[in-house]
């Protein structure tokens, strides 16, 4: 130290002598910040349960609310009220077997403030600890609630002769409370030899395991080891759950020697955690080393080698002797999961030949094939249907109406506010908050026909002066079939932010073609009014939105409208439902009204092969239990339970009787509009793939192991898998036609197609589904063999070339596979759009059976060319009785190609285009034969 003092020039610092003793100050300071946390803390949650309940009850749901709210508390408190005794007492004991004599050279002052540090910072992380445990206990509530109002499932798994509710109800909490506690119990020792640690630190002597030290730590490494042996019991249950062999489930190892090994190691883990409790007395360490370590042995050996070599020398060389009744088992269980056991098996004779008559027996099925593909014409509508820059469609659904006496099947988008497309300048708080607060009607058009330019006809378009939407085919008596008198959108898929409706000032309701702007305020139910100082103090900060607390143009009669979104605000009063991905609009008695389709699932169904979508994860067991409506005007929700065979639904439904309505209540005009869902459907078409195999033989040899077939989508090469899509067609033996959902299937390894899946939606045969399987001995084109057909016509291939260049770019729509009779008609659309600008036209019609491929200008002409029958083209001449497609476009009446003067001359230009395309091909090859001579 003196060298210090003369190398530096400065005296030596006493560290120890320089520490504050007087902490009191620091102390009060200390206890001050953390009241104000405290306050700023419950201020918060009490803030957000005060505007959650609000919003709950404006829309009726207040009940499901306060029984999520109450169960979370009282599960809270549950959690903190076992872990809090628990951590306490192992912190107690442990202080006061780590004080001692303090061996470092500090004042006695230092060393009280330093004893009082501790304890507070002891008492404090004891009750952080509970708080976190009791929040994690609480963050379960669904499981505990699932738990008490259970619905059996008329099911019982083989190994344990238990209900599949024990598993899917159950299991899961017992699991959950089994985790957590061994989790809470593992902190409580760390947190204990952390104090003994600092304790020891403190008071400057090595860290030492003291007898009683020894006794503690056996007490809770034994209680560790009991919840441990707990597990393994539970493990037991969860082998029907197995995903280690080739099929989902227990199977032979699986029962043979991991069920027995899980039994020996709960009876080892057991007997290791009696030692330890034995150790509380003899105080060995060796006694808690070799408690844990002949567990640790056991669990290895018993829980990894043996089960390897019994399937290794026992399973491998036998796999399918050993495992065909486990195989059989996943069969059954996983097409019970998926609903596949509904299925109804026919036989289709897939013929090749489509005549005139054939399609004249089906012509409500050949009026309704779908042209139009959901992208393209969504980027059609917000081109020439969003008016207003502050307008956007977000996409196109599919659905079907009765227009003008025919039954129809249309898409249809809603045109919802898009503030986001104002200028930068514009987007101020008033306007994007209180003036532009609405979308405005829908744009519904035909799936078949389209215009001379190749743009959509339209039952339902613009924005009339009156603010009407006249849907259907308009005509001199009776009008338009239906009228949306109130088209206003507040509650849709683009209504992310929040709004204020009915403020001081008035909204923009919509803008006429003559540039006049039509003002309203909102008489509607949606939101919650703003009626008091304090509700704006709450929402300004719940939303972070300071211009609601100071704006003179919010009244008391203003509402407040938020989680506008239909997903979001599904999934804010249900989040246990899983949403489809593609709600969509309806028009009903005046108005309009958003469909979205919920399912239950769970990953507990024993022996349910899983799959993952849907973006949830993985479930093996799925039912589409709930069909939800939202009114677009005032946001209002209502849950019909449509699957009233799903015990899970069932449960739901003890759990909150007021929230779901049975599904006979659905209006009758909204019911003509559920359709079966697309996830759903594909999730089931997906797994029917390798399941519709029962006989364990077969499925194990993949005997008739079936594809997703690809199809060409798009302006690439590249192929993509077929997705379901809608049709409206008569089934085979049925009188009408209705709309139904399709998808076809191939092979394993080939491209022809094998058969098809249908699920109807229409009134009483609503969620039937038909598999239609193809002879065997019949090779029956698939989409990529009639893709390649397409691309090897030479006439289709010259226009390709000769159109897709220059600035423009070609897109191939879907290419449909659609059963005619006891036939199969392939369709496909193609569209040309300009390089830079998304706005394509559908300019070209291609038609296949299995022997013929052609591309026409529109439907009539691509059906007279098929079936070389010309009575299909409208002003033919032929005879007027054969009826042929009965669309009311200009391309229906005057199509390029027919004998009018327009006709002719489009025959002219495609004349001319083809002699373009020979001087091409001429150029080419000269080129060619240039390089090959070298030039001369």
């Amino acid at each position: 130290m003196a060298e210090d003092f003369e190398r530096n020039g400065e005296p030596p610092i006493d560290i120890i002598q320089n520490i504050p003793t007087n902490f009191g100050p620091f102390l009060k300071w200390g206890a001050v910040l953390a009241l104000i946390v405290a306050i700023f803390v419950i201020s918060t949650i009490g803030r957000s349960i005060y505007t959650d309940l609000l919003w709950y009850d404006a829309l009726g749901f207040k009940s499901v609310y306060t029984k999520i709210l109450s169960t979370k508390i009282i599960m809270f408190l549950v959690g903190m009220v076992i872990f809090a005794p628990i951590v306490s007492v192992s912190l107690w004991f442990g202080f006061k077997q780590s004080k001692g004599e303090v061996t470092l050279p500090l004042p006695p002052e230092l060393i009280v403030v330093l004893n009082k540090a501790v304890i507070f910072g002891t008492i404090g992380a004891g009750a952080i600890l509970s708080i976190v445990f009791g929040t994690v206990f609480s963050s379960r509530w669904e499981l505990f609630l699932r738990f008490r109002n259970a619905t059996e499932f008329s099911l019982v798994e083989p190994v344990y002769s238990k209900s599949v509710s024990f598993y899917v109800f159950d299991l899961p909490i017992l699991t959950f409370v089994q985790g957590w506690l061994l989790g809470a119990l593992i902190v409580v020792l760390l947190a204990t030899v952390a104090l003994h640690f600092v304790n020891y630190s403190l008071r400057g002597v090595s860290f030492t395991l003291t007898p009683m030290m020894k006794l503690h730590l056996s007490i809770i490494g034994a209680l560790i080891m009991f919840t441990l042996a707990w597990g393994h019991w539970l493990d037991r249950w969860e082998l029907v759950l197995a995903d280690r062999g080739a099929i989902f489930g227990a199977m032979f190892t699986d029962l043979n020697a991991r069920q027995p090994a899980l039994l020996i190691t709960t009876i080892i883990a057991t007997a290791s955690g009696i030692l330890m409790l034995v150790n509380a007395y003899m105080r060995s360490v060796r006694v808690l080393v070799g408690a844990v370590a002949l567990w640790l042995v056991f669990a290895l050996l018993l829980g990894a080698g043996w089960p390897a070599l019994i399937q290794r020398f026992s399973v491998t060389p036998n796999e399918f002797v050993k495992e065909a009744e486990y195989i059989g088992r996943n069969i059954e269980f996983t097409r019970i999961g998926f609903a596949l056991d509904r299925i109804e098996e026919q036989f289709y004779p897939a013929e090749t030949e489509i005549t005139a008559d054939l399609i004249r027996e089906n012509i409500t099925t050949i009026n309704n094939i779908r042209l139009w593909d959901p992208r393209p014409l969504a980027d059609v509508y917000r081109q020439i249907q969003a008016i207003r820059p502050y307008y956007d469609f977000i996409d196109a659904d599919m659905d079907r109406y009765t227009l003008g006496g025919e039954y129809r099947q249309v898409a249809v988008s809603a045109r919802e506010i898009a503030p986001e497309g104002l200028s930068a300048e514009s987007q101020t708080w008033v306007n994007t908050k209180l003036v532009y607060t609405h979308g405005m009607g829908i744009a519904m058009s035909p799936v078949t026909d389209f215009t001379p330019e190749g743009r959509p006809t339209f039952f339902a378009k613009d924005i009339p002066n009156d603010g009407t939407i006249p849907v259907g085919i308009e005509d001199s008596i009776g009008g338009p079939d239906l009228v949306v008198e109130n088209p206003r959108i507040y509650y849709g898929e683009n209504t992310l932010h929040h709004i204020v409706a009915n403020s001081a000032t008035e909204e923009l309701d919509y803008q006429t073609s003559g540039d006049d702007l039509i003002r309203n305020r909102y008489d509607g139910t949606g939101g919650v009014r703003m009626s008091s100082i304090f509700r704006k103090l709450a929402y300004t900060w719940q939303i972070g939105d300071f211009n609601l607390l100071i704006s003179n143009q919010i009244t008391g009669d203003s509402r407040l409208q938020y989680r506008r979104s239909i997903e979001e605000r599904i999934a804010t009063v249900a989040p246990f439902l899983i949403l489809d991905a593609d709600p969509y609009i309806v028009v009903e008695n005046g108005k309009l009204t958003w469909i979205q389709d919920a399912y239950t699932a769970t990953d507990m169904f024993p022996y349910s092969d899983p799959s993952g979508d849907i973006e949830t994860g993985t479930f093996n067991y799925m039912r589409n239990s709930v069909k939800i409506t939202m009114d677009a005007y005032n946001g209002d929700l209502t849950f019909y339970i449509w699957d009233t065979t799903d015990p899970i639904i069932q449960t739901y439904a003890k759990i909150f009787p007021d929230l779901f309505t049975d599904g006979s209540e659905m209006p009758a005009g909204l019911r003509e509009h559920v359709r079966y869902p697309l996830d759903f459907f594909a999730v089931q078409a997906e797994k029917y793939i390798k399941y519709h195999m029962q006989d364990p033989q077969n499925f194990y040899n993949n005997v008739d192991l079936w594809e997703t077939p690809n199809e060409k989508f798009g302006q690439s090469d590249t192929f993509q898998p077929v997705r379901p899509y809608y049709v409206i067609m008569k089934l085979p033996g049925e009188e009408k036609e209705e709309f139904v959902l399709l998808f076809p299937y191939t092979p394993s390894q080939r491209k022809n197609l094998i058969g098809w899946m249908a699920a109807r939606s229409d009134g009483e045969h609503y969620g039937k589904l038909l598999a239609f399987n193809f002879p065997k001995d019949l090779n029956v084109d698939g989409p990529e063999q009639v893709e390649a057909r397409i691309d090897n016509d030479q006439d289709i291939s010259a226009w390709f070339t000769l159109r897709c260049s220059a600035g423009s770019v070609c897109i191939r729509g879907n290419l449909l596979v659609i059963p005619i009779g006891n036939s199969l008609l392939y369709a496909e659309p193609v569209y040309i759009r300009a390089e830079g600008v998304n706005f394509p036209e559908l300019k070209r019609v291609i038609l296949s059976t299995a022997d013929k491929v052609v591309m026409e200008d529109s439907l009539e002409l691509a059906l007279a060319e098929l079936t070389d029958d010309r009575s299909f083209v409208a002003g033919s001449g032929d005879s007027p009785s054969s009826a042929g497609p009965t669309t009311t476009t200009p391309a229906a009446t005057t199509p390029e190609g027919s004998d009018t003067i327009g006709g002719q001359i489009g025959t002219v230009s495609d004349a001319l285009d083809s002699i373009k395309l020979d001087i091409e091909t001429l150029e080419e090859a000269l080129e060619r034969l240039k390089e090959l001579t070298g030039g001369q």
